[in-house]
């Protein structure tokens, strides 16, 4: 087991360096377009900034279909789109393109959930004193949700994770598709449970990581 091991270490560390490359740049586009879009909801559908039923309902059915369907499906839908945007249909750089677009719907999601739960008294206070509605955005809004948008990172990160292990299918490399490859095609189990261990080091890491930045932000 351990020579198996050692004969594609080059191979493990390759993979973990491949996944670490589609999720970071995936959630940190999530997280940036998905914020955006987030308030973008939730000041449409809110009296107190710009209510506007037509574009949060468009938002909402685009953001929805996109959610509806399958990451596996999606990523195969989104190929020629990928071939558009980064010139190629196979490598982690092809499979950035799915990623980030379900990164930044399940981002959007989630920030338009942690916005909502800012009390409207404070919002309607700070309104009262004269305030722009970006003022309020940038000094209350997204201050109040700060812990819970942390926390919301921190399951967006883990979610792409996940999605990023089916990237193998595509030649998206990483380590689903290692212990694809070793574990499944050439029935080595011990390169996949090494895949596995990996991988569940990586979201505990995650969640302790999200766990204390949310103590950083908090107020409480």
């Amino acid at each position: 087991m351990l020579q198996s091991i050692l004969k594609v270490k080059n191979d493990i560390f390759a993979s973990l360096g491949q996944t670490f490359y589609m999720v970071i740049i995936s959630v940190v586009i999530g997280i940036v377009l998905g914020t955006i879009i987030g308030l973008a909801l939730y000041s449409t559908k809110n009296p107190l900034f710009i209510r506007n039923r037509i574009v949060n309902r468009i938002v909402s059915v685009i953001i929805n279909i996109i959610q509806s369907v399958p990451f596996l499906i999606l990523m195969v839908l989104l190929l020629p789109l990928s071939k558009l945007i980064v010139g190629t249909k196979i490598g982690s750089k092809a499979v950035l393109v799915p990623l980030s677009i379900a990164a930044i719907c399940f981002f959007a999601r989630l920030s338009e959930a942690s916005f909502s739960d800012v009390s409207k008294g404070v919002i309607e206070a700070f309104i009262s004193t004269g305030a722009s509605k970006f003022k309020v955005i940038i000094k209350i809004l997204i201050p109040e949700a700060l812990p819970s948008l942390v926390r919301n990172i921190t399951v967006t990160t883990v979610t792409i994770l996940g999605f990023s292990a089916m990237a193998g299918l595509v030649g998206g490399g990483g380590l689903g598709d290692l212990a694809y490859r070793y574990g499944y095609q050439r029935y080595q189990s011990e390169i996949m449970i090494i895949c596995v261990l990996i991988l569940i080091v990586l979201v505990q890491g995650i969640q302790l990581l999200g766990e204390w930045g949310v103590k950083k932000v908090s107020k409480k």
